[in-house]
């Protein structure tokens, strides 16, 4: 007989929230226009909180908060603060989305070729926001079923 007593199993990690994972670009574009330009701010802080949580463990960064970028520190340095945190933001969230395994050509080089050359041919920020929302959903997903 074996006198070892029984050990429960280590609980899966749960999920400090839950992530959203219905970002999408009509919802960007449509929600936009309603709240005059209200919900694009509120969308990437979004993306910023939910990278923070998501990517800490593995990078130990934090993304600032895009109101604090917005509001104070984007009008102060004439809008290059702004650019900074799109293209910080973009290559961290390429990372992590491809740390988890799913193939996506997100970084910053995405950023700086889609929104910034891309608003020559107006599409390009729709694009490079579409790009976005692909990948922080399938980082959203990950985060929500495995918990880390």
């Amino acid at each position: 007989m074996n006198n070892t007593p029984y050990q429960q199993p280590a609980p899966a990690p749960m999920p400090l929230k839950v992530m959203n994972n219905e970002r999408a670009l009509w919802k960007y574009i449509v929600f936009g226009i309603i709240t005059c330009g209200i919900y694009p701010i509120i969308f990437w802080s979004g993306i910023g909180e939910d990278l923070n949580i998501a990517a800490m463990r593995r990078d130990g960064k934090k993304t600032m908060h895009y109101c604090l970028v917005f509001f104070l520190l984007g009008p102060i340095t004439c809008g290059i603060f702004t650019l900074v945190w799109y293209h910080q933001m973009s290559e961290r969230l390429g990372s992590e989305a491809r740390a988890r395994g799913f193939a996506t050509n997100l970084s910053a080089a995405t950023f700086w070729l889609w929104f910034v050359l891309g608003s020559l041919i107006f599409v390009g920020p729709f694009v490079y926001t579409y790009k976005v929302c692909e990948a922080m959903n399938a980082v959203a997903n990950s985060y929500n079923a495995n918990g880390i």
